[in-house]
């Protein structure tokens, strides 16, 4: 409590670095609450193989983020803040009721402007009985130091890397320095977990998947990308290329982005991935390309919900 308050009463979790005072109701630019705030616990079928494999990855959506993607399709929790205020706690309960219900993991997807509080909930839940791997799923604009903070407590990482052009990161997601960021990030995660582990099923016990969404006239950013992941990572780092882009959200207000990304477009990404080397890739099927499979948030096993003050005035009367 005191180790989450400390570091939510300056929140410099992300790299914002907003400086706000969380635990005095202030908000910083993704808008997140002092309570964890969630929006949909589920089973997740499609995620990479080596995540999903045959019974599920599960899930856990968090309300808010840090980025402000014009193309999101989560938005309604992302940017609109749908979702339930929940303690600690019972946060904890849900990771362990996501073992319980035999998923091959628990994936924390983004969870960044709560790390302090993904923290506590892990420590509690890996105290009581978690076991099964974690996986954080992330937008790739993440903090070196909030990313320290999951050290040890996270087992595979599933970030994206989504824009090598910084101006686009600018346009699209209203975010300065993402490439500069996300690969500062991503060299960390890769420092924290190492080589990659999978079991004899082929499912990720410990590794990274680094992901890219290629969007609309942009395949030669993607090729820079895919250049920075052969140079720094390896040839054996696994990387998921998607071709799901679909004009969502606000996406149609922007000329490039109110289209689905062309075959040739895809096509010539993965080329340039096997033409630089890289060995393991997971590729979409242009029927990727649609809403379908964006999730219905309906809070479901969510379930508590609590104030803020009603949580620190509880939590004080322990001490």
């Amino acid at each position: 409590m005191e180790k989450m308050n400390k570091a939510l009463s300056h929140c410099q979790v992300c790299p914002r670095n907003c400086g706000i005072d969380r635990t005095a109701g202030q908000f910083g630019f993704c808008l997140a609450p002092y309570l964890p705030k969630v929006a949909l616990v589920s089973r997740h079928d499609w995620e990479e193989p080596p995540i999903s494999g045959t019974k599920g990855s599960g899930t856990v959506f968090f309300s808010h983020c840090n980025l402000g993607c014009v193309f999101c399709q989560n938005f309604q929790i992302s940017q609109d803040g749908y979702g339930q205020e929940i303690s600690v706690e019972r946060l904890a309960e849900i990771f362990l009721e996501q073992q319980a219900r035999g998923y091959h993991n628990v994936n924390l997807v983004s969870a960044a402007q709560f790390i302090p509080q993904v923290v506590k909930a892990l420590e509690i839940a890996k105290a009581q009985g978690l076991k099964i791997p974690v996986v954080y799923n992330s937008n790739g604009y993440e903090s070196i130091e909030g990313l320290r903070m999951l050290e040890g407590l996270v087992d595979v990482y599933l970030p994206d890397f989504k824009y090598w052009n910084n101006d686009l990161g600018l346009e699209y997601s209203h975010c300065p320095h993402y490439r500069e960021t996300a690969a500062a990030a991503i060299l960390e995660m890769h420092r924290q977990v190492g080589e990659d582990i999978l079991d004899e099923n082929g499912l990720m016990q410990k590794g990274i998947i680094l992901r890219h969404l290629v969007l609309p006239g942009q395949y030669k950013d993607s090729f820079l990308v895919l250049d920075w992941v052969r140079e720094n990572l390896g040839e054996d780092t696994f990387v998921s290329l998607m071709s799901q882009y679909t004009p969502m959200h606000r996406a149609k207000e922007y000329k490039a982005l109110s289209r689905k990304l062309t075959t040739f477009e895809y096509d010539k990404v993965v080329d340039h991935f096997f033409k630089i080397g890289l060995k393991n890739g997971f590729m979409q099927k242009r029927s990727s390309a649609t809403s379908e499979y964006t999730p219905h948030f309906d809070l479901s096993g969510v379930a508590e919900g609590l104030t803020a003050e009603r949580y620190i005035k509880r939590e004080e009367k322990k001490l």
